[in-house]
């Protein structure tokens, strides 16, 4: 028999009500549950401190090692000696250099994008699997999300696992009363925790969810952000999955974006997603590489994400470092199919801001795998490391070049002097065509793409390039400062 508080959950989750509706239209304990233990500070310091000095020499709190820092230095003189003593061939050769690479890069990805068609690396279907299902945490670092309270509340109430096996942290800054308002006048799984955190450094996403993570109690682990609305059976598929093969520490679930009524900038977003969580990461766990995750809605084993040290609190894309190390400690990652929908920046600054933080997280990541290349490539693999030069070092590559190239085409097209190379214009058109090839692989269900979007591809590529100056920037300045991605209450269909 279904309970009448289960009925009026049901209820509240179809409907769709805002904050004021609920509280006029259910009883008022249904809001009085939600337990909200007092900061502890202890707690919160273990959240920072506790990875790196666990895994001393694997987190991005020290920034460059003093071997790093010297041969920067180094390469940095011996390019400017040559570029004064023989400026001519140290462009020339830099430039076939970064050709060389960005060839590479681009039909790694390419054969990734082909190979990842398959269904396969969805492993079985394992709906015949019996289980005794376990309790799940949900952990939600919110921070200004006040807008968003509704839409998560739906989300959450709307999942098919059983609500009383749902162990949901709400992960919340000191000082943020807006969001814990809201947070109080919507209706959570029972049991579902509120965790403000005591102020400290470093203020990050990460430092959150680590500590929400040593106060959960389920056997998984999953992360979702404020806008989220993932498949309701999510949880039970990675359960499902989890049972199936016991040798995988972590699966991923698709992000889709959401791009109804949306413009220019935000459907280019939800392309690359497509092509990331359809074509690149399925082609990856297939043939068993390292896959860099995505910061939300990737589901571990909780004994698993513990033993490789959580998140770490310093870096700013503490998802791509997490998946690499957990490939490094000799963990394998998987990815399912139910998708969740996000919201993508439709603002050319929150794009931006958001896209710059990526990328110095992802140079973080990187100069962290680089401060021993040897060990990387004894506890990767051959393999491994040279897949994630390819994935990790290829982002960052691709956002140096793509605006350069652009404005040296743009300056030739325009000067009568300047003359573009049939080498450069098959090398341009090579690309231009492999990114549209790659577009169309998308499955439509994910993102259908339009002959637009095709056709402005390399107008889109370039702004990496904005982004990565300001991450260089920011790296050197504020290493990890965490640029917040505002949200508006999300719109879905």
């Amino acid at each position: 028999m279904v309970s009448g508080t289960c009925i009026l959950f049901a209820f509240y989750a179809a409907m769709g009500a805002d904050g004021v509706w609920a509280r006029d239209r259910f009883p008022q304990h249904l809001f009085d549950t939600l337990a909200e233990p007092p900061p502890d500070p202890a707690l919160a310091n273990r959240a920072a401190e506790g990875f790196p000095s666990r895994f001393v020499g694997l987190s991005a709190k020290t920034g460059l090692v003093r071997g790093q820092a010297r041969l920067v230095g180094r390469a940095l003189t011996v390019l400017g000696i040559a570029g004064l003593v023989a400026t001519g061939w140290t462009v020339t050769a830099l430039a076939w250099a970064g050709f060389v690479l960005f060839a590479l890069v681009m039909a790694f990805r390419f054969g990734l994008t082909m190979l990842g068609g398959s269904r396969t690396h969805l492993l079985t279907d394992p709906v015949s699997v019996s289980l005794l299902l376990p309790r799940y945490t949900i952990l939600i670092a919110l921070k200004d999300e006040a807008a968003c309270m509704p839409q998560l509340s739906r989300a959450l109430m709307s999942l098919d696992y059983p609500r009383h096996l749902l162990d949901v942290k709400l992960l919340l800054e000191t000082g943020d009363a807006d969001t814990k308002a809201a947070i109080h006048s919507q209706i959570w799984p029972e049991g579902t925790e509120v965790l403000v955190l005591p102020p400290g450094c470093p203020q990050t996403k990460p430092r959150a969810l680590n500590y929400g993570l040593l106060r959960a109690r389920g056997a998984f682990v999953t992360v979702y952000d404020a806008e989220d609305r993932p498949n309701p059976g999510q949880l039970l598929d990675a359960a499902r999955h989890f049972a199936w093969n016991p040798q995988l520490a972590c699966i991923q679930a698709p992000l889709v974006g959401n791009v109804r009524g949306a413009g220019w900038l935000a459907r280019h977003w939800a392309l690359e997603y497509a092509i990331q969580f359809n074509r690149l990461m399925p082609a990856l766990a297939r043939l068993g590489l390292p896959i860099a995750l995505g910061g939300t809605s990737n589901h571990f084993r909780k004994a698993d994400l513990m033993a490789v040290g959580g998140w770490d609190a310093w870096n700013v894309t503490e998802d791509a470092d997490l998946g690499l190390r957990l490939a490094r400690l000799g963990r394998r990652i998987g990815v399912i199919a139910p998708a969740t929908v996000e919201v993508p920046p439709g603002k050319l600054d929150v794009w931006i801001g958001q896209r710059s933080r990526w990328l110095k997280g992802f140079l973080q990541t990187w100069l962290v795998l680089m401060r021993d290349p040897q060990g990387a490539i004894s506890s990767m693999g051959v393999s491994g490391f040279l897949s994630m030069q390819l994935m990790l070092g290829g982002t960052i590559l691709s956002a140096l070049v793509h605006l350069p190239w652009l404005v040296w085409c743009l300056v030739c097209l325009l000067s009568p002097e300047a003359e573009v190379s049939l080498f450069s214009w098959s090398a341009l058109g090579l690309s231009w065509t492999l990114g549209m090839a790659t577009a169309l692989s998308v499955p439509r269900s994910a993102f259908g793409a339009r002959l637009r979007d095709l056709l402005s591809v390399p107008f889109y590529w370039p702004l990496q390039s904005v982004a990565v100056l300001r991450a260089l920037y920011s790296l050197a300045r504020r290493p990890h400062y965490w640029v917040k991605t505002p949200h508006e209450a999300p719109s879905f269909p």
